[in-house]
């Protein structure tokens, strides 16, 4: 496998009744492939030793690593295509891959028997707690989890089990760690799963065909495969409600030289420390923004929720000296942004001068009085009552500019560069929003920005649109870009501003493509005057602009690109 650059051929038809089977082992060949010197001996075994197996003992385990969780009652995992469960369950226990009297907690034994089987099992205990035989599991669930149990087999939580329950099991699948690697060595993420091959044969997902070659991958060495796995799991972990104390203490250290991991890294320090911050424990929350907001992987939330925070505290003279040594270093405008106006707060609390600043722009207004409609949202609303059949209005938020953007610059984004593209079902590239994403490409860029200076950007961008409608990409949402609006928008939105707008983005591709204003209308001119738009950004009743909508109004006032604020009153509410 030298190569591979569509998806055809990496999913399994779906008339085949074990096409998941299939889509299975081209992961394990795949990550053999490619990635086997990141395996370990066990790991190797488990690849080569499922090739082994019969048939009906893979499909099996395949079928349960696909299910969510790790326990199952053997009488659910009944498929025609495998046959007899009972069968095909003994190689895997043979092996270890299945334990077929697991200990369980009380609260697993609570999410795999019914109702009726709880109250037999649990009969003893519900007597000796001074529960009603009738009570619902609810109840049950309440009084019994409440105090610690040790595990037990489910025999020994109820001896009649397999007489009750015909010699149907419980059983472990003990696994999933390996094959949870096996899925983060293929795709680079644990956000994608197996479903992608089924929605990709459905149809229902299509992605660009990008060149592969055996050294595209997203990891070259196991430590990073072990930390991203370490910090997956402590974020799953806090979302379940586990102290951020705790969590904290366990976070790896980060990876010098891995930029991606070390923004992982960086979001779960912030994610700690707000939840530290949220539950009163500011020492811990300070000191893991201050982790989270520094080296190459620091966030910019972390250091201006660091600042908030100290602030808050009465911590001025030490927020002043950090604010002061960040506006030195800035690295973008939603930074700049919350310095510009920390400081003359922190100035005036410690009274010293503030530095200067350039005056906020005030953006344009305009004030509407509508009927409130009965189905419409506000924004819909004012397109319908602004749109005339000469000037007409659409509702385009986010979509329009970025989709010309990602349009006018696919051959950029979905360039073959090492770690971009690394297995056939990426929607973008992996690096997007890694801080030398747009240096790695900036000559492709400007190849594609040179259309607009040339004044050939609307073949482009329409044969883009013909060649790859449908495709995934993270700026094209296609069902918002018909072609009515891409011939308008080409024909009234002058190249320089699409240049300039462009140009803005790829200063913060995350930040910057949101924002963007609701509204489009298309005032393609009379009389000789030249094709014009303003952009329409909507607000209803008590609503009120966010931040990097503040930028995108500030710099459309800087370009001369005409903008406003369309503030909304119902007629009938009450004054």
């Amino acid at each position: 496998m030298n190569s591979i650059s569509g998806t055809a051929s990496v999913t399994a038809s779906l008339d085949d009744p074990l096409y998941y089977l299939a889509n299975f082992r081209f992961v394990l060949g795949w990550v053999r492939e490619r990635h086997g010197d990141l395996l370990n001996a066990a790991e190797h075994a488990f690849v080569t030793d499922f090739g082994a197996l019969p048939q009906p003992s893979q499909a099996l385990l395949v079928r349960m690593v696909m299910r969510k969780g790790e326990l199952f009652r053997s009488g659910k995992l009944a498929y025609a295509e495998i046959g007899n469960t009972q069968s095909a369950l003994a190689p895997l226990v043979e092996a270890g891959w299945v334990d077929a009297a697991p200990a369980l907690a009380l609260a697993e034994l609570f999410s795999l028997l019914r109702l009726d089987e709880l109250r037999r099992a649990l009969a003893p205990t519900i007597v000796a707690e001074g529960l009603s035989p009738r009570a619902r599991k609810a109840a049950l669930s309440e009084a019994l989890l409440a105090q610690e149990r040790p595990a037990r087999r489910l025999e020994e939580w109820w001896p009649e089990a397999n007489e009750v329950l015909a010699g149907e099991r419980i059983v472990r699948l003990t696994v999933m760690p390996w094959c949870d690697r096996l899925r983060l060595m293929f795709f680079g993420n644990l956000r994608q799963d197996w479903a992608e091959f089924v929605l990709t044969e459905l149809g229902l997902q299509r992605f660009e065909r990008v060149g592969l070659t055996p050294g595209s991958r997203a990891f070259h060495r196991r430590e990073e495969v072990d930390a991203y796995l370490v910090l997956h799991r402590l974020r799953e972990r806090l979302e379940a409600g586990e102290s951020p104390e705790r969590l904290a203490a366990e976070v790896p250290e980060a990876l010098a030289e891995n930029a991606w991991l070390s923004q992982r890294r960086g979001r779960l320090l912030f994610r700690l420390g707000h939840a530290a911050e949220r539950t009163g424990q500011v020492a811990l929350a300070l000191r893991l923004y201050g982790e989270g907001g520094e080296g190459p992987g620091g966030q910019v939330e972390a250091r201006i929720r660091r600042l908030r925070l100290l602030e808050r505290l009465g911590e001025h003279r030490q927020a002043y000296t950090l604010a002061s040594q960040a506006m030195a270093s800035a690295t973008g405008e939603q930074e700049t942004q919350a310095l510009a106006r920390l400081m003359p707060r922190l100035c005036r609390r410690l009274g010293v001068a503030p530095p200067g600043r350039a005056p906020e722009v005030v953006p344009r207004r305009m004030d509407l009085s509508l009927p409130r409609p009965a189905t419409l949202g506000v924004e819909q609303a004012v397109a319908e009552h602004l749109s005339r059949p000469e000037a007409p209005v659409h509702y385009v938020e986010n979509v329009l500019m970025t989709g010309l953007f990602g349009l006018l610059c696919w051959s950029a984004l979905f360039a073959p560069l090492p770690g971009a593209f690394f297995h056939p079902f990426h929607a973008g590239p992996a690096d997007l929003h890694r801080d030398d994403f747009v240096a790695r490409r900036r000559e492709r860029f400007e190849a594609c920005l040179a259309h607009l200076d040339e004044g050939t950007h609307g073949e482009v961008i329409w044969r883009v649109w013909h060649d790859k409608r449908g495709l995934a990409s993270p700026f094209v949402h296609w069902e918002g870009l018909d072609e009515a609006l891409l011939e308008q928008a080409l024909a009234c939105i002058p190249a320089a501003h699409l240049r300039a707008c462009f140009e803005r983005l790829l200063t913060d591709l995350k930040a910057n493509r949101a924002g963007l204003p609701d509204l489009i209308q298309f005032l393609p001119g009379a009389g000789g005057a030249e094709p014009r738009y303003r952009l329409i950004e909507v607000k209803g009743p008590g609503d009120r602009l966010q931040d990097n909508q503040r930028r995108w109004l500030a710099f459309f006032e800087s370009r001369g690109i005409e903008a406003a604020v369309c503030h909304v009153t119902w007629q009938d509410a009450v004054p």
